[in-house]
């Protein structure tokens, strides 16, 4: 296959556009311009998409033997991604920008340009598996090396999405393995750090990030009867589960902690309360989507405009390197707009409105949703 091979100028895309060329495809490396000031050099193992990652890019391609690109995407990567980014914290959720540069920019942007330009798939350095089922469909599926798994940030993959994109590293048992691989080919990235942190965010200072790109508007903090206890300096210096930084200044009448619980961007308050009421074991889901054929249950009720598919049993995680929770999910459909639930056998804590519920049932990826609501189940609670 003609195999377009995202480089991003680490070790692992690395190793996976070297194997793609072991395996016989015609590769190309491609090097994505994600930011508009690259100029900084990247510090330590903080940030990525700089001039140097671009130049361990090309001197990988150089040494792989394979034509080399860079590609501009920054303006897509400014309004998909950053943009969207800042809406998501003004409208008081907690975002994922990596879910959000998969599912607009790698497989989106990226896979979209590749296929006009004749190439069959897009190969990138994530840990996760493409697996084809007995009637030829493809189902996403997690790494053979789970500590270093990635399938959670690729939920967001669509089945058609799936038909074209191959992650060499799936099988690789550690990433141990895939430094000394890369020793063995001569490849300068092989002792480079991971980047971690959001990417546009190098010196990893989310709040001082935001403060610098969002207007602030002081409010009140409130307990969850509506008593003001403070003030704040703007609600998206705050997340769901954050404890300290509160400044409320008196303690609470029993003397224990106080997390944040809510952010209200309408009314722009915090609330705050104790820790028992963090913890959730239903979430609602909006704009769900499937990672290849979505589970019997649902398919069921594809020619009813509205209703509720039966329950089917699944795992579920909201961080990306969180533990799967046992759950059972279902779709409901009101007016034409779908919402995914879940309902989880034990409560979770500090859930928050625009994280990502990424479906699991073994190790094969369902699909996801952006969380949109998570609370106790109140019927349960009353019956109680």
């Amino acid at each position: 296959m003609r195999v377009l091979a995202a480089m991003s100028g680490g070790v692992d895309s690395a190793v996976a556009a070297a194997r793609a060329v072991d395996a016989g495809h015609d590769v190309t490396g491609v090097h994505l311009a994600l930011s508009r000031t690259p100029g900084t050099l990247r510090t330590g193992a903080r940030g990525c998409c700089t001039i140097e990652d671009s130049r361990d890019a090309w001197r990988a391609a150089e040494k792989l033997g394979i034509p080399y690109y860079v590609w501009d995407f920054s303006e897509r990567f400014q309004a998909d991604v950053v943009d969207d980014f800042v809406a998501e914290y003004a409208a008081g959720r907690t975002p994922n920008p990596c879910m959000r540069c998969n599912e607009k920019i790698k497989f989106a942007a990226l896979l979209e340009k590749a296929l006009a330009l004749g190439f069959d798939a897009v190969c990138t350095g994530h840990y996760a598996k493409v697996v084809t089922d007995a009637d030829g469909h493809k189902e996403l599926h997690r790494a053979a090396d789970w500590a270093k798994d990635q399938s959670y940030v690729l939920g967001v993959l669509t089945a058609g999405q799936l038909e074209h994109a191959i992650f060499p590293l799936a099988e690789t048992p550690s990433k141990a393995q895939v430094r000394a691989e890369a020793e063995e080919r001569g490849l300068s990235v092989a002792k480079k750090p991971d980047s971690h942190d959001i990417c546009f965010i190098p010196d990893g200072d989310t709040r001082g990030w935001l403060e610098d790109h969002m207007e602030l508007a002081p409010g009140r903090i409130v307990d969850t009867q509506g008593t003001e206890l403070g003030e704040h300096r703007g609600a998206h210096a705050y997340t769901v589960g954050q404890r300290r930084g509160l400044h409320i200044g008196r303690p609470a009448p029993d003397g224990k902690p106080r997390f944040v619980l809510e952010i209200r961007p309408k009314t722009n308050e915090v609330v705050v309360g104790p820790e028992a009421l963090l913890s959730v074991d239903v979430m609602e889901g909006i704009r769900p989507s499937w990672a290849g054929l979505p589970p019997r249950e649902v398919a069921a009720m594809a020619e009813d405009v509205d209703g509720r598919s039966d329950e089917f049993p699944v795992t579920v995680q909201v961080r990306a390197h969180g533990d799967p929770a046992p759950a059972r999910a279902w779709l409901t459909r009101q007016d034409g707009q779908q919402r995914l639930c879940v309902r989880l056998d034990e409560p979770q804590r500090g859930v928050a409105p625009g994280q990502t519920m990424v479906l699991y049932q073994g190790t094969r990826v369902l699909g996801q949703a952006t969380i949109d609501a998570a609370f106790a189940d109140r019927a349960a609670a009353a019956a109680s």
